[in-house]
């Protein structure tokens, strides 16, 4: 068979910098790089490859042994299938009122996973064990959705971190509970970067019994994992992967990727570069008349408040996201090819349009 190169000519400027999502950003070289080391030749489908055998041994490499790991193609799948598979037609999922499973997902885990949301207001997007507790009530009403779970989200969708001891003292209270602890890590890498820790230390060896593992938003095509961390809590992901649509044919594609962010330190290095943008870009606007930061930055987000109009202005330039437009809050990301030079013109944008 003859090989061909592609004809395909770039349709966009390469050279556009944004600070709107993480999810903006190319892929990263090595992943592009694992993805055509895992073409050619044939390979069993639906999982049956050498490439998702080998992401488990890579996977118990970081969570230890005795976990179980399901590639998907997205996080509103991982999410959806991670929480049907811990839960009872009858059970309910309490969550920070901005998680992600809540706000950005549809109606996904509602229409798809037929799941329950007890949303729970916040000030960081952060759940304590009393905050739980204002939802977890009700148990044995047949009147009421069960709160039979609780899914957090590492690192959170404003921005924030739970510390270990924080996400312990949340598992403890679900588990005495009969509950079980659902992680959203879409960023889970960042949130490691900026605790220093191991993945496990803040995830299986704190108690949390399944996650979904976050992969597009640190340099991947696509594809995250839901990893079972407790096989006690979690049953029946063999069929609700393929009912839900998740179960890719040429899943070792999946695989292959993350296998080239999770063998060596790729996922750590890419996640520790975004923190550090993120950090870079938080002390450049700091001192800007108008600049208003209104959560601490923890990992590769930055939430500000600006004047009337400024956002608007400053998008003729870079692109970026209002999180509230009633109190004019918006958010910045960073990525793993943020530069230094992409954080300085963009702050020098913002100090221009605000007049500093």
């Amino acid at each position: 068979m003859t090989e061909t190169l592609s004809t395909l000519q770039p349709l966009h400027d390469a050279s556009v910098r944004g600070f709107a999502s993480d999810n903006y950003s190319g892929v990263h070289p090595e992943v592009l790089a694992a993805l055509a080391a895992a073409n050619g030749g044939h390979q069993g489908a639906y999982g049956d490859d050498v490439y998702t055998r080998h992401l488990q041994q890579v996977m118990e490499g970081h969570f230890g042994e005795g976990i179980s790991v399901f590639p998907v193609f997205n996080g509103t799948g991982a999410n959806v299938l991670s929480l049907q598979s811990i839960l009872p037609r009858w059970g309910a999922v309490v969550c920070p009122q901005t998680a992600h499973i809540n706000v950005d997902e549809n109606a996904a885990p509602e229409r798809v996973g037929g799941i329950k949301l007890l949303p729970v207001a916040t000030p960081d997007g952060k759940l304590t064990p009393e905050l739980i507790d204002r939802e977890a009530w009700g148990w044995g009403d047949p009147h009421r959705a069960q709160p039979l779970a609780v899914s957090i989200t590492q690192t959170t969708e404003l921005g924030t971190l739970y510390s270990i001891e924080e996400i312990r003292a949340i598992a403890d209270h679900c588990h005495a509970r009969g509950m079980h602890l659902h992680m959203d890590g879409a960023r889970l890498a960042n949130a490691a970067a900026a605790l220093g820790v191991p993945l496990r230390a803040f995830t299986r060896d704190a108690g949390v019994d399944i996650l979904s593992f976050g992969g597009t938003k640190n340099g991947l095509i696509f594809g995250e994992c839901v990893v079972v961390l407790n096989e006690q809590a979690s049953t029946g992901l063999e069929f609700l992967r393929k009912m839900n649509m998740q179960l890719a044919s040429k899943m070792r594609f999946v695989s292959a990727q993350l296998i080239a962010l999770l063998e060596g330190d790729l996922w750590l290095r890419s996640a520790s570069h975004a923190n550090a943008m993120a950090a870079r870009l938080t002390e450049a606007v700091r001192g800007i008349d108008g600049v208003q930061l209104t959560q601490e930055t923890r990992a590769n987000a930055v939430f500000a408040i600006l004047p009337p109009g400024a956002a608007d202005r400053i998008r003729k330039h870079f692109r970026f996201y209002d999180w509230d437009q009633q109190t004019r809050e918006v958010r910045w990301m960073c990525s793993f090819d943020t530069t230094e030079e992409d954080v300085d013109a963009f702050a020098a944008a913002i100090r221009r349009e605000l007049g500093s």
